[in-house]
């Protein structure tokens, strides 16, 4: 592709960005509770719940950068062949 962009290009860009990112929190946030759900409504001690909250933060983060890569890196590249 040569040259600038037309408008409905750079629209375009901008849907598929928010709509990787608003996925992408929406998986985050699911993930977030699903790993976590042990810690907040299960009798863990303080050490064990660190534990699960962490583990659930870093999976939640896993979840939101691959939906994120997914969205804006392979998926244009599938549907161009």
């Amino acid at each position: 592709m040569t040259g600038p962009r037309t408008q409905p290009e750079r629209d375009a860009a901008t849907v598929e960005i928010m709509f990787a990112v608003v996925t992408g929190a929406l998986l985050a946030a699911l993930l977030f509770f699903a790993f976590a759900s042990p810690a907040l409504f299960g009798d863990l001690d303080p050490a064990a719940e660190k534990t699960w909250v962490t583990a659930a933060g870093t999976v939640a983060g896993a979840g939101f950068l691959a939906r994120v890569l997914q969205v804006l890196w392979w998926l244009p590249r599938k549907r161009r062949g």
